[in-house]
């Protein structure tokens, strides 16, 4: 049987030891929000993902949800219990707005939950992560009708809300949807069409679920300018907020997935629903983007919840497992045969798995902490300067931290071996779960595509300018430290290529935008490999500053440096390996005629 143990320690690091986390308490509306509260918090809801979500992740995953012929649908046994426990805690209104009855604590803390309650259960989790971008397109663009009306029921949990964007004939190409928004001439809308892909899009875990859905007016212009955002719940709430009658929109069918069986991932269809405008006509892609930051992040989540759980089974069964004897000589004489872990295949999987993990959660915590200045912060150019981080690192952190979810879960398959491919041990199930993150919210091409067309010369190149400057302020302040020798050379190295490729692919890609396309993926990786060694040496200072105190677990931070090195010397290397890749350029890659292949 699978086994999970929220990372708590390697949390508290990162976020104590490395972020300064109580400096967020000097931001207006954080003042409670200090290191003991978000500690007690972090407890609190390690304890409903170990023992509530966790023991449901392959019960749900096996039985899945059904559909019935009027179109209900029920959710896998016990996640009903478990989600009336999870919204009693509070934990869907966790970062909302205290004036919709949320809790208000710093966004960095729903990314740590989002983290602890992936790596218990994904597909658990996606039902209130759905819910929470409705709330940001609400909450940023709905009319204050909209939002008294709907924020409230949302943070608590009693009704969800989902994202219905993608049709059967265009995913990414959202200029081509066809759902249309007739006006009833009443301040409604009758929406008309079917979607697909609609995660969470029915469910029997609470009373109602709020349909955002993108459509068209009919005097819309073509393509993505025409594009309006309206809000469809399954009942029409009354002005009290009681349900009155069934919209005209039904679950046509759930689709038959590779994963998250446990997610009621639906077909919705439209007859003539009754809908309200949110925001401009014709603006909807703007709140749809809000929706998307919040769900691309939250995706990114997805990925490191998955490849913690993943890592940590691997690691568990490579300690148990008993095969051969160490190369260099038994190191178990007690026992039969060594355990696994001793060999030098199984610790590169299991290291490389540490490394990245480790990485990217510092990664993603000192992103969203930049969030959090960005929305609070009174000073306009920090507020300003840490949006511009979180535009940056957007694309990157759901492109990377999903490719190594599914990395990271077949290294866990690898590493149980035989026992990997079979169903009762779970890791097989992280494999086929994870592979879903790398494709929606905008596939990981796209996410590449998008920090090359749009983020790279943003703003002529600010936005590259709120990265680049702290890692070179990094570097100067710290390569005459020859304990850090090890660490800023590496970093140094990636870095400077990494400014190479960024002016060359700009170049390139002005002349032919080709060439940006081809560079774009390889680029991505390049900047998140580059991106870690940065949090990686940051955790090596502070690693050696606690040895030379004395202070705190010895073996811990002795851990972080060694892991440190390898990632330096094992990891990050592949990053040379991308320049020498994007600098081929585009001719290769673009000279076999369709018909050749």
């Amino acid at each position: 049987m699978p086994v999970y143990q929220a990372p708590l320690n390697d949390m508290r690091f990162v976020l104590k030891d490395v972020l300064d986390v109580e400096q967020l308490s000097k931001l207006p509306g954080y003042e409670e929000a200090g290191v003991d509260l978000i500690d007690a918090v972090m407890e609190e809801g390690a304890k409903i993902c170990q023992d509530v979500l966790f023991p449901l992740n392959m019960s749900g995953d096996q039985e899945g949800c059904t559909r019935h012929d009027d179109g209900s649908v029920t959710t896998p046994k016990g996640f009903k219990e478990a989600y009336q426990t999870f919204i009693q805690g509070g934990w869907t209104g966790i970062s909302a707005d205290p004036e919709y009855g949320g809790s208000g604590m710093p966004v960095l803390v729903n990314t740590v939950m989002q983290e602890m309650i992936c790596s218990s259960n994904m597909s658990f989790g996606m039902y209130p992560g759905l819910s929470q971008g409705a709330y940001e397109a609400i909450h940023l663009y709905g009319t204050e009708e909209q939002k008294a009306l709907y924020l409230p029921k949302i943070v608590s949990g009693e009704w969800s809300g989902t994202m219905n964007l993608t049709e059967p004939h265009c995913g990414t190409d959202l200029g081509l949807i066809r759902t249309k928004a007739d006006d009833n001439k009443d301040g409604s809308y009758a929406i008309s069409g079917s979607k697909i892909y609609i995660s969470a899009g029915e469910h029997d875990m609470v009373e109602n679920i709020v349909h955002l859905v993108l459509a068209r007016l009919p005097d819309a212009p073509e393509g993505v300018k025409g594009i309006s955002l309206f809000v469809v719940p399954k009942f029409l709430p009354k002005e009290d907020g009681s349900l009155g009658a069934r919209n005209k929109l039904i679950c046509g069918s759930i689709e038959h997935k590779m994963g998250i069986h446990a997610n009621s991932t639906c077909v919705m269809n439209f007859d003539g629903a009754q809908g309200w405008l949110v925001g401009e006509p014709h603006k909807g892609l703007r709140a749809m983007f809000a929706m998307m930051n919040a769900a691309r992040l939250g995706v990114a989540m997805q990925g490191l919840g998955i490849a913690e759980v993943a890592y940590q089974n691997g690691l568990a069964y490579a300690k148990d497992r008993l095969q051969m004897r160490s190369l260099d000589g038994t190191k178990f004489p007690d026992k039969p045969a060594d355990p696994i872990i001793v060999h030098p295949d199984v610790r590169r999987m299991l290291l490389t798995s540490k490394s990245i993990i480790e990485g990217c959660r510092a990664l993603s915590f000192w992103t969203s902490m930049n969030l959090d200045i960005s929305l609070k912060s009174e000073n306009e150019t920090e507020k300003q300067a840490a949006d511009d981080l979180v535009a940056l690192m957007t694309p990157i952190l759901k492109a990377y931290q999903t490719d190594m979810g599914l990395e990271i879960a077949s290294h866990a398959v690898q590493v149980h071996g035989g026992a990997g491919f079979i169903q009762e041990y779970g890791v097989e199930q992280y494999m086929r779960d994870a592979r879903i993150a790398m494709i929606y919210e905008g596939t990981n091409g796209i996410q590449a595509l998008d920090l090359v067309g749009r983020k790279m010369g943003q703003h002529m190149g600010r936005l590259l300018r709120r990265f680049f400057h702290p890692v070179n302020d990094f570097i100067e302040a710290h390569q005459a430290d020859a304990e850090m020798a090890e660490f800023v050379m590496p970093l140094a190295k990636a870095f400077m290529k990494l400014q190479q490729a960024t002016a060359t692919v700009a170049q390139k890609g002005l002349k032919n935008p080709l060439e940006a396309g081809a560079a774009s993926s390889d680029y991505l990786r390049m900047f998140a490999l580059t991106a870690l060694a940065y949090m990686w040496a940051r955790m090596a200072k502070v690693a050696q500053q606690k040895l030379q105190s004395g202070e705190g677990d010895k073996e811990f931070y002795d851990a972080k440096i060694k892991t440190a090195q390898f990632f330096m010397s094992r990891v990050l290397p592949e990053a040379d390996a991308r320049f020498k890749m994007l600098m081929a350029g585009a001719d290769t890659m673009m000279a076999l005629k369709a018909e050749q292949f």
